[in-house]
C-alpha cells in the first residue's frame, strides 16, 4: 500500500466513525420517536426500521430485510407493517427529519452553520458514488430534497453512510458471512457480553449456536467465542472497507473531509451520551470506540 492509500484509508476511517456518530443518535432520539408516535402508530413501534427504511418501505419486506442483512426478518416485517398499518413511509421519514435540526442544534450547535455550508457538496459526492449493488444508498437519491440546509446536509452525510453500509454487507456477502456471523464478529470487536449485538438485531440461541459453528470451522471461534485470529479476520474485512469507501471522501476532496472531521471529531461523543442517556450503553456500536 502506498502512502496515499494508506493516507485515504486511515481518511475514510474516520470519516466514517464521525459519519456513524452524526447521524446515529437520530434513532434513539427521544423527539423523534415521539414524532413517530404522534403518527398513531402505538408507541412508535419499529421507529427505527421504518423511518430509516423509508425509502424502501414500499418495495416490500423481503426487499428492506435484504437490504438491512442482519436484522431478523421478523422484526422487520413487523416494524413496517406497523408503519403502513397507521400511517406513510414519507410520514414516518419526515418525523424523523423534524427532529434532526433541532437535536443537531441542541446536542451541538457550534457544527450547525458550517454543517449547513457544506450541503451542496456533501449531496455532489453521494450523486457522483456508484449506485450499482448499493440499494439502500439509491433509493436515498430518489426522495426529494429537504429544503433546511442543515437537515439536507445531514441526509446527504446520511447517504454517503448508508453507501458504506451496502458495501460493507456486499464485503459479508462475498466473504459467506451471514446476519448472525458479522453480529457474532463485530459484537467481538466491541467486546461485548454474551453475544449482545446480534441478539439486539433478533438472533436467539439456535441462531448464534449455528453462526458459532460456522465461524469456528473456519478458525474464527472456539465454539463459543471468537478467537484472536477471528478479531484480526475482522479487522482485515474492516481495512477493505475503508479502502472501498474512501472513493466517497475523495470526491469530496481532502479540503472538504478535513473541514468535515474539524467539525465532527471534537463533538462526536456528545452524540454517543445522547444515546447512552436515552437507550443504553451499547446501541450503535459503530460510532463506539473499540474496548479491545
Amino acid at each position: 500500500m502506498t502512502k496515499q492509500q494508506d493516507n485515504w484509508r486511515e481518511l475514510s476511517r474516520r470519516a466514517a466513525f464521525s459519519s456513524h456518530r452524526l447521524i446515529g443518535w437520530i434513532y434513539w432520539d427521544p423527539t423523534a420517536i415521539a414524532n413517530y408516535a404522534s403518527l398513531g402508530v402505538p408507541d412508535g413501534f419499529g421507529y427505527y426500521v421504518a423511518t430509516r427504511a423509508a425509502t424502501l418501505g414500499k418495495a416490500g419486506n423481503k426487499v428492506v430485510s435484504a437490504a438491512f442483512y442482519s436484522i431478523h426478518p421478523d422484526f422487520i416485517s413487523a416494524s413496517l407493517d406497523a408503519c403502513r398499518a397507521h400511517t406513510t413511509f414519507e410520514a414516518a421519514a419526515a418525523a424523523r427529519d423534524a427532529a434532526v435540526a433541532p437535536g443537531l442544534k441542541s446536542l451541538t450547535p457550534e457544527i450547525c452553520e458550517p454543517l449547513s455550508s457544506m450541503s451542496s457538496s456533501l449531496w455532489q459526492t453521494a450523486e457522483e458514488l456508484p449506485t450499482a449493488g448499493r440499494v439502500l444508498f439509491s433509493s436515498l437519491l430518489e426522495w426529494p430534497r429537504h429544503k433546511d440546509p442543515l437537515t439536507s446536509a445531514w441526509l446527504a452525510v446520511n447517504a454517503i453512510r448508508e453507501w458504506r453500509g451496502d458495501t460493507h454487507w456486499a464485503i459479508m456477502i462475498s466473504e459467506d458471512i451471514d446476519g448472525v456471523m458479522a453480529g457474532i464478529l463485530d459484537g467481538a470487536r466491541h467486546n461485548y457480553d454474551d453475544h449482545w449485538l446480534p441478539r439486539s438485531r433478533g438472533a436467539d440461541d439456535a441462531a448464534i449456536a449455528t453462526a458459532l459453528n460456522k465461524l469456528t470451522e473456519r478458525g474464527f471461534a472456539d465454539g463459543e467465542k471468537v478467537t484472536p485470529e477471528g478479531l484480526e479476520y475482522r479487522e482485515q474485512l474492516e481495512g477493505k472497507l475503508d479502502d472501498l469507501t474512501s472513493i466517497a471522501w475523495q470526491k469530496l476532496g481532502s479540503h472538504q473531509t478535513e473541514k468535515f472531521l474539524e467539525l465532527i471529531e471534537p463533538v462526536g461523543y456528545r452524540y454517543i451520551e445522547h444515546i447512552d442517556k436515552t437507550a443504553g450503553p451499547n446501541w450503535m456500536p459503530a460510532a463506539r470506540e473499540k474496548i479491545n
